[in-house]
């Protein structure tokens, strides 16, 4: 039985309204070219619903006619399509060493990009105004800065994706319960949304490579290991925006102290051998972690990504996909498939930018603790 506050929520006319023209605007974005009687087919919505919704998103330049298709029976179809130019969003991945930030149409593909060789330093404040200069910089490259549907920042967790404040990020104390998401858009003047690095790859992992299957991981490795979990092709967030802390599960109870105050993490393992120039046995570590995962979660695909993966690529995921598939009791059957980012460089800051985006499709939820993925 709903709650009361879904059905006040289902009974609510302008909401619903919303709810209908993101529903048809999604359905255009993803369609490419279609018509209104494709529309009112997919969406379910009557003929007339679908006329006066597509009015207004032509109305507001989000939608325009894409010439015409020949109709058996019937007078040719108008074809509609989103508008690239009409918005676009700003994706920022915020990494301890460096910051990256993108400006994406409507259709979350870059236009311009900018790179900051700074990231994460032990001043919240001071980071976040050079972030704030770079997102200003990339602005600098549309007409018209109203056409900015918001900003997107993604970065190590733990965080709250929901209030967009950080806890405690490994190495980075000063972080801890810094509210990142409304100082960012107190400064920039602008709706911000705030997600772990780990989420923002998976979903540019998705715009990148549209035929990456709908459960996946996405292993990011640079100063901190995580994953970006897409089940059922949705993002997994967890109920605290917690899922996805791969680095911090325990391979060796006797192994050396991480950061976090464990001992034997993945993440401390692997910086040991980081650390002794055996990247080899770094990339094996993360192997039979990315066992554990598969058996827990029985995915078939993993990506890899960041910036201790593209060191060596080609080396780092041959050592990943061996050590997982001698792992498995039966490889054969529950073949793994191993491969790269699609868009190594930017593939977070571009989800991120998307992440911006999602409202304006209806492709975000706050009560399941997932995302769809593209």
């Amino acid at each position: 039985m709903p709650s009361p506050a879904r059905r006040a929520a289902g009974a609510n006319l302008p909401q619903v309204r919303d709810h209908n023209s993101a529903l048809v605007l999604d359905l255009v974005r993803r369609g490419g070219a279609i018509s209104r009687v494709e529309l009112a087919a997919q969406s379910g919505l009557t003929a007339q619903a679908i006329t006066k919704i597509v009015n207004r998103l032509v109305a507001d330049g989000l939608v325009t006619e894409a010439g015409r298709i020949g109709s058996t029976g019937g007078k040719p179809r108008t074809l509609l399509r989103l508008d690239p130019t009409a918005r676009y969003a700003v994706g920022v991945h915020l990494d301890r060493d460096d910051t990256t930030v993108v400006l994406t149409d409507l259709t979350a593909q870059k236009v311009t990009r900018r790179h900051v060789p700074q990231g994460m330093t032990a001043d919240p404040s001071a980071t976040l105004d050079r972030v704030a200069d770079a997102v200003r910089a990339v602005l600098t490259d549309i007409a018209d800065a109203s056409r900015l549907v918001g900003v997107g920042i993604a970065c190590p967790g733990p965080l709250d994706h929901t209030t967009g404040v950080l806890h405690r990020v490994t190495g980075l104390p000063d972080w801890d319960g810094f509210p990142l998401g409304a100082e960012a858009a107190d400064r920039l003047g602008a709706p911000v949304t705030v997600d772990k690095d780990t989420n923002a790859a998976a979903i540019g992992q998705t715009l990148s490579s549209p035929d990456t299957p709908v459960n996946f991981a996405y292993l990011y490795h640079g100063q901190g290991i995580g994953a970006g979990l897409v089940l059922g092709g949705r993002v997994y967030r967890g109920r605290r925006t917690n899922a996805g802390e791969f680095g911090h599960q325990v391979i060796d109870l006797n192994g050396p102290p991480c950061r976090c105050g464990n001992r034997g993490c993945l993440e401390a393992l692997c910086r040991a051998a980081l650390d002794t120039g055996n990247p080899v046995r770094a990339a094996h570590l993360v192997g039979i972690a990315t066992a554990n995962l598969v058996h827990l979660l029985d995915i078939d695909h993993i990506v890899l990504g960041g910036p201790v993966v593209l060191a060596a690529a080609e080396q780092y995921m041959q050592e990943v996909a061996t050590t997982v598939n001698a792992l498995l009791p039966e490889p054969d059957w529950q073949r793994v498939i191993v491969g790269l980012a699609a868009d190594r460089a930017d593939t977070i800051a571009t989800g991120a930018a998307a992440l911006a985006l999602a409202p304006l499709f209806n492709t975000s939820t706050s009560d399941d603790g997932a995302d769809r993925a593209a």
